[in-house]
Formats: C-alpha cells, sequence, structure tokens
C-alpha cells in the first residue's frame, strides 16, 4: 500500500535534506532568480542550465536589468542552450513583469499564471519556493516518482492524465513546508529515481513502491513514444566580401527565430545537383555564375523533432551584392568582431569557430 500524504511527504523531506545539491537557486526566495532558473532548466540539465543561469545572473541582476537590455544581447548569452523561444519568451516577460506589475512578480500560483511562458509548473515552482504557497510541482521527474510509487498506468504524455497526477501531487504535499518537498519530489527523482537504472536498492519508499513491489520499474511510468524527426538539408553559402562576411537575421517562421545564418538553399537531399544548384544561387542572389567550394564537412544539429544536416560553402564575392538583392534576402555584411557578438545557432558558431575566430 502507497504511503499516507505525511509519510510519503516526510520521507522525501528527509532524503533531500540529506542528499540535496547545493545550487545556486535554492539558496534564494527571490522569485526573480527562481524564475530565472526554471526557464533555463526547462528541457535541459542541471549540468548544462548552471553556467548559463551564473551569466545571466552575474549580466542581469535584476528582472529591471533583463528588460531593458536588446533581444539580441538576451539570444547572445542564451547561444547553445536551444529552444530559443524560450529565451524571447523569457525577455518578453521580464518586459511584462516592469511594464505591467511594477518590476515585481505576482505573489500567487494563480497571479503567476499571467505571465507569458509561465505554465503551471513554473507559476507552481515559484509559488511554492518564493513564497511557501501549497501547491505541487509537476514535471517529468515528479511524473516518474509518482507513476512508480503509486502504481499509476495513465500515458503521462496524453493531456488527459495531467489533471490526475496534479491531484496525485497535490494530495502529497506538506502543507508546512511545501517549498521544501516540491524541491525534495524533483531531486529524487533525478539523481535516485531515475528513468535508467534507479537505485532502488537503497530507496527509503522501497517498501510502499508499488512499481518495485510488482517488478514495473522498467514499466512506470508509461510515456507514448516520440514523434519522428523530419530529416533537413541546408547548403549555407558564405558570402565573404573584402573582408566581411554577409548574415540574415532568422525570420519567425521557422527554427531559430531571431539568430543569425548565413544565406542558405534547402534541398531535398545532402547532394543536389550541382548544375540546378548554381543555378539557384544566381538567381537568388542575382549574379552571374560564382565559383564556389566545399569545406569539406557536414555538421550534423538534432532538435527536438528535426535532424539537421549542414555543408557550407565558401564564395569570395568579387564585388558587393546589389543593395536589393541584400534587402530582399535580408543579408548585412558584418566584420568577424561583429559576428562574434551576434547570437547565433551552435552549428554557425561552430564553423565560424572553426575557420573565422
Amino acid at each position: 500500500m502507497a504511503s499516507t500524504p505525511s509519510s510519503f511527504s516526510n520521507t522525501l523531506i528527509d532524503w533531500y535534506h540529506r542528499h540535496q545539491r547545493p545550487l545556486p537557486w535554492r539558496e534564494t526566495t527571490n522569485p526573480y532568480a527562481i524564475w530565472l532558473s526554471e526557464i533555463i532548466l526547462q528541457q535541459t540539465r542541471v549540468r548544462q542550465g548552471l553556467p548559463y543561469y551564473l551569466k545571466f545572473i552575474e549580466r542581469f541582476p535584476t528582472v529591471q536589468d533583463l528588460a531593458n537590455a536588446p533581444e539580441d544581447e538576451v539570444l547572445r548569452l542564451w547561444q547553445g542552450l536551444g529552444y530559443y523561444s524560450r529565451a524571447r519568451n523569457l525577455h518578453f516577460t521580464a518586459k511584462q513583469v516592469v511594464t505591467e506589475f511594477g518590476g515585481e512578480f505576482p505573489r500567487s500560483y494563480a497571479g503567476l499564471l499571467q505571465l507569458k511562458g509561465v505554465g503551471s509548473y513554473t507559476a507552481a515552482a515559484i509559488a511554492s519556493f518564493a513564497y511557501r504557497e501549497p501547491v505541487a510541482v509537476l514535471d517529468g521527474n515528479v511524473y516518474r516518482v509518482l507513476a512508480r510509487v503509486f502504481g499509476r498506468h495513465e500515458n503521462i504524455a496524453a493531456p488527459a492524465s495531467k489533471k490526475i497526477f496534479e491531484e496525485i501531487a497535490n494530495q502529497q504535499i506538506s502543507l508546512d513546508h511545501p517549498d521544501t518537498y516540491n524541491q525534495a519530489i524533483m531531486e529524487f527523482g533525478a539523481i535516485q529515481c531515475t528513468p535508467v537504472a534507479p537505485d532502488c536498492l537503497f530507496c527509503p519508499l522501497q517498501q510502499e513502491c508499488f512499481a518495485f513491489q510488482h517488478g514495473l520499474v522498467n514499466v512506470l511510468p508509461v510515456k507514448e513514444k516520440a514523434k519522428s524527426s523530419r530529416h533537413r538539408f541546408f547548403h549555407y553559402l558564405v558570402l565573404q566580401y573584402e573582408n566581411k562576411l554577409y548574415l540574415r537575421k532568422r525570420p519567425g517562421n521557422d527554427i531559430w527565430q531571431g539568430l543569425y545564418d548565413f544565406f542558405s538553399l534547402e534541398t531535398d537531399t545532402l547532394l543536389p545537383d550541382p548544375a540546378l544548384f548554381q543555378g539557384q544561387i544566381s538567381e537568388t542572389l542575382q549574379i552571374p555564375a560564382v565559383p564556389f567550394s566545399f569545406t569539406g564537412r557536414v555538421y550534423k544539429h538534432i532538435l527536438s523533432h528535426q535532424k539537421i544536416s549542414a555543408q557550407f560553402h565558401l564564395v569570395t564575392l568579387p564585388f558587393r551584392l546589389r543593395e536589393e538583392t541584400e534587402e530582399s534576402i535580408g543579408l548585412q555584411l558584418y566584420s568577424i568582431d561583429e559576428i562574434e557578438e551576434l547570437p547565433k545557432p551552435i552549428l554557425i558558431h561552430s564553423f565560424l569557430n572553426e575557420h573565422f575566430f
């Protein structure tokens, strides 16, 4: 039989006091710092996210500082974390807090949900950690712990399951220490009740855990298969005129919105027909045929539901592109020093690092 709410929460809190990792956002009740950490850690491991958190806190110590920053600077600091919509929402929300809430975060779960990019999980985290409001967090770690301990077979990826797990989570939360309990159950899922090879032998919930008692540790939680990935092939033209390179700011209807990359052509295969490829280049850039050289390496980058294979072709232009062409495609010449300061996809950064920086 599963634990009662008090025994379950007390066991987790006791475990947490012995095993918690020292992390800077756990040493504050500042809602800005807590919010910043939660946005950075969405879809990011703690080890990867920690340096970004420290950089953001150092550069933008207050929500006003972040709100006043140019978007390019925010994206540049975010470079390498992926899911760049999080960075744009982060910046938007900082401005929202300043303009609509006088620079102060709402002091309740319901109020926090008014902020852009703040869903139920993030609102619960801020409300409980900063204000000790007894509302349970529900992330992947929490789903896993609850599914295993309480023997829940619902598909955790299905929207209908969220309400079921929210009810269980809120039934178990410690009313006296909601902040510590929420930290505890997430930490427990991160380092004890892990997705693969959980440490069941030394688990304090072993006797109460349905999955352990029934041999279902490797079955629970139930989660639907991930969507199949789309494979895309990019051919970047690294257009160089004198000592500068042409880059463009990516539009908002595709991946890497707001980041900078080179002019590119997307093809159905990794090796397009050379004549057709040259024709596309000449027609799009409105220039006669120019020699270009393949750099000799295919760069690969994996996104959540996309696989990118990219080739880079160096083109030395004997003349500058026509002004109308630059404007229509959105290309602009930048020096190498200027390019270093632009926010770029990690794939572009890697190429530049090898050939120009």
